[in-house]
């Protein structure tokens, strides 16, 4: 297996939730598809949804919920069926 990396296209905050006290998009571990948003992206007060991009396995976050994202920062990695 091979990890894809998730990268943001946007700088902003990087939330894993669609709204403060809800549950997380997805969890580690969680299988996803390219389709599967992970999280959003805040910039000016627009939500841009992250999508997965890849079908795969969610193996891990590489930022906190909350944090300040550069654009092109490594969000998350997807443990995909490639080698």
């Amino acid at each position: 297996m091979s990890d894809a990396e998730v990268r943001s296209e946007l700088p902003g905050t990087f939330y894993r939730s669609p709204a403060p006290g809800a549950p997380p998009f997805v969890q580690e571990g969680q299988a996803v598809n390219a389709d599967t948003v992970i999280g959003v992206v805040e910039l000016m007060k627009q939500f841009n949804d992250v999508s997965a991009g890849v079908a795969g396995v969610l193996r891990a976050f590489s930022v906190n919920d909350g944090d300040a994202v550069d654009a092109d920062a490594t969000l998350a990695f997807i443990a995909t069926g490639g080698s």
